[in-house]
């Protein structure tokens, strides 16, 4: 049965999805679960970090926490906490999908990828408009078939936003690809997976994405020898 699309005010829209973060690039905080990844700590004793100004923290407009970057490289250089560098920002995902299980099993995928994975997840689209101008995802995995603003609409809204070319799309659904394509277009550069999610597909997909984005070592050069 094909979902009813909620259509929000246009103007309402333009202003989710052309909002400025807080802070001036989105590189420059992550998740709390992401923090308590770098730091080895909880994210219970995180969010405790934050309420003792240990750590500064803010929410986005849809409730998210979101840890400054800067804040945690004061809290690891304070404590002498020693952490491997790494040369690249992590892989910002942003999961949207209203089973829960569904969203825990995606999240639990991220958490346990051989990639640096700044995750978070909701559980609407209209969620995810409100604050994904504050993300910045360079992945977005969501799933079609969603009461209120569904799928379609959600990646037709972001699509014709240009902040958000370079976003890279996961499409998850029960549907088939005929019945996907008879109730609405996808973008086309969409990579679309049927549900059940297999956790073999998305190790491939991290470990793709891990590829691209190794950083490239550059190899030395040999000196010309002069010739008298």
């Amino acid at each position: 049965m094909k979902n009813k699309i909620i259509h929000p005010n246009h103007q309402m829209i333009r202003q989710l999805t052309t909002q400025k973060a807080e802070f001036d690039s989105s590189e420059d905080c992550c998740g709390t679960s992401y923090a308590a990844k770098l730091l080895g700590l909880s994210i219970g004793t995180i969010q405790g970090l934050v309420e003792k100004n240990e750590l500064q923290g803010w929410r986005t407009q849809g409730g998210h926490r979101r840890i400054s970057m800067q804040s945690i490289n004061s809290y690891l250089k304070k404590y002498n906490i020693y952490q491997e560098q790494t040369s690249s920002s992590p892989l910002r995902v942003l999961i949207v999908e209203d089973d829960k299980i569904t969203r825990d099993m995606l999240t639990g995928h991220c958490e346990r990828a051989d990639l640096s994975i700044d995750c978070t997840a909701m559980s609407s689209s209209m969620e995810a408009l409100i604050d994904i101008s504050s993300l910045q995802p360079d992945l977005l995995i969501t799933d079609l078939d969603m009461p209120g603003i569904n799928g379609f609409e959600l990646l037709r809204i972001l699509r014709n936003n240009p902040h958000f070319d370079n976003m890279m799309i996961v499409v998850l659904s029960a549907m088939s690809i005929q019945e996907i394509q008879e109730l609405g277009q996808l973008p086309t550069d969409s990579i679309v997976m049927t549900k059940p999610v297999k956790a073999g597909w998305f190790d491939g997909l991290f470990a793709g994405i891990k590829l691209i984005k190794k950083p490239k070592v550059s190899k030395p050069t040999k000196e010309k020898h002069q010739t008298s």
